[in-house]
């Protein structure tokens, strides 16, 4: 596991981003983790994720023009990764799409630099794959093409059939998921930390239960 990935879950754990606990899903399953990405909410963590996502970027090797930003969680995401980016020597533009159309002013469906070339799409999670759903059809009805998904935690979990929400996009919509780390990232940083031994228990009884093949 590269170090970035340790370093991001003892992050998300020091920032309490990442929780131990039972906690209901949408789905209605009881896990034993919770990834709430709501809670990087102020400057120093924020831009600290964004340094995470622009290192799994860069070293993910994808090919990519510019960053766009789902409505609303992903706005603040893209623009601390195209800070990191630049910070890292790759300055490339963003933008973001209103939630509604504007007809007065500038109009227009989204804000930042115009949507052009190889887009790269940042959100927090994949859950249902609506929000990137959503994001390929305004990209490709702008004359753009979306290349790729960067997100931070992949839960490597089953939605209403066998394969996971990630793997959906990215057997559907054919495009490159990105995680800064996943679920099995997670198993193996807890198993190198005798103090959460059963926290890792928890997890790989909830991976049996509903986990999909990471590498399907």
């Amino acid at each position: 596991m590269p170090d970035f990935r340790k370093e991001f879950i003892a992050f998300c754990i020091d920032c309490g981003v990442l929780r131990f606990g039972q906690f209901k899903t949408k789905a209605g399953r009881m896990s034993p983790y919770f990834f709430n990405a709501g809670l990087f909410n102020d400057g120093a963590t924020l831009g600290r994720l964004g340094e995470f996502y622009a290192k799994a970027i860069l070293a993910a090797g994808a090919p990519f023009d510019m960053l766009f930003g789902p409505a609303y969680k992903g706005i603040p995401l893209a623009a601390s990764v195209a800070i990191a980016l630049a910070q890292a020597g790759r300055n490339v533009p963003y933008s973001f799409n209103r939630k509604e159309a504007k007809d007065h002013g500038e109009g227009g469906r989204t804000i930042g630099a115009p949507l052009a070339g190889r887009v790269l799409i940042v959100d927090d999670v994949i859950s249902a794959g609506t929000s990137v759903r959503e994001s390929v059809e305004l990209i490709r009805a702008e004359g753009a093409s979306p290349c790729c998904v960067a997100i931070a935690l992949d839960r490597l979990e089953r939605g209403v059939g066998e394969r996971s929400a990630v793997q959906e996009v990215r057997e559907d919509l054919g495009l490159p998921v990105i995680a800064i780390a996943d679920l099995d990232d997670l198993m193996q940083f807890l198993g190198a930390k005798p103090g959460l031994a059963q926290q890792l228990i928890e997890i790989e009884h909830y991976r049996q239960l509903y986990g999909a093949d990471a590498h399907a």
